[in-house]
């Protein structure tokens, strides 16, 4: 498979957990993985704001037997706007209509025009299930719907970005069915991104990365680790959502840690022995004094 050409465009950070890179094609004949040079690469965009929340929506969002790591909220309030948690917990904040949530979907959508397919850019056309597929690093792009199952592995560095981009003419919807990521050689989930020009649904898969979807995004069952954002709806059933979230700064999802003092700084959050703030040896602990906020 050919790799994307980059251009001086191309930016070489991202702010805080998110890092993503957009591209978009208009070559409907090329093959999988056949580069569709179009003159200019694809740059990085973030938003801080929006990466503080693992889940947000333009007016509800329904979780269901489900469990979501982070924050969650609505661009409206209620009664129009609507967060309902069935057997659904959440570590985070719940926020309907807030001046915060009001400012992070504002936020996304400006991100997601920002990351809207242009003219110009350059990406690796991609077809198919992606069942079986390794991908380096790099911008991707599906002219129209995705439709995934199998495993896709991502293949590259700590600080690797990839970029997918669905329905670069303007529309399709991504989809997977019994589809599974893995990640090699220090791939990090939040360093994924996908683009979706219209709805996103996951089913019975495990999924990594950011989905920020034109339309309603519905998640049953599996797993999920990155931020859904949605300019409609977002539907959880049965689906463990762990988040960026952006706390950390470390541009991945917060994973379990070794509480004892003295470990050295380990980019994580221990739980409720020290909610919201560092691991217990972050602040200077020393046996004695585990510098707990």
């Amino acid at each position: 498979m050919s790799k994307p050409l980059f251009s001086t465009r191309l930016a070489s950070s991202f702010v805080l957990s998110l890092a993503v890179l957009t591209a978009a094609c208009s070559d409907t004949t090329s093959p999988t993985g056949d580069q569709a040079a179009q003159g200019d690469s694809p740059s990085f965009a973030s938003s801080q704001q929006a990466s503080g929340y693992t889940v947000l929506a333009n007016q509800a969002v329904t979780c269901t037997d489900g469990t979501i790591i982070g924050d969650v909220g609505t661009f409206q309030a209620a009664p129009t706007g609507s967060i309902t948690l069935t057997s659904c917990p959440v570590d985070g904040a719940v926020n309907v209509g807030t001046a915060g949530s009001k400012q992070a979907f504002n936020s996304f959508l400006a991100q997601y025009a920002a990351l809207t397919p242009q003219t110009g850019d350059v990406c690796t056309v991609l077809s198919g299930t992606l069942a079986g597929v390794t991908l380096a690093p790099g911008a991707y792009c599906f002219p129209a719907a995705a439709a995934l199952t199998g495993t896709l592995t991502l293949d590259g560095p700590s600080n690797g970005v990839w970029s997918f981009s669905v329905g670069t003419l303007g529309t399709g919807a991504l989809t997977g069915t019994n589809f599974s990521m893995v990640l090699a050689n220090g791939a990090q989930a939040c360093n994924i991104t996908w683009w979706v020009a219209e709805a996103a649904t996951m089913t019975t898969s495990n999924f990594l990365g950011n989905i920020l979807a034109g339309a309603g995004i519905t998640l049953t069952g599996g797993t999920f680790y990155g931020d859904v954002w949605s300019r409609a709806d977002v539907t959880i059933t049965g689906t463990q959502v762990v988040g960026c979230e952006g706390r950390n700064g470390q541009g991945k999802p917060r994973g379990k840690c070794n509480q004892g003092v003295g470990n050295g700084p380990e980019g994580c959050d221990p739980g409720n022995s020290n909610h919201r703030h560092g691991s217990n040896d972050e602040n200077g602990g020393t046996p004695g004094n585990p510098g707990r906020r």
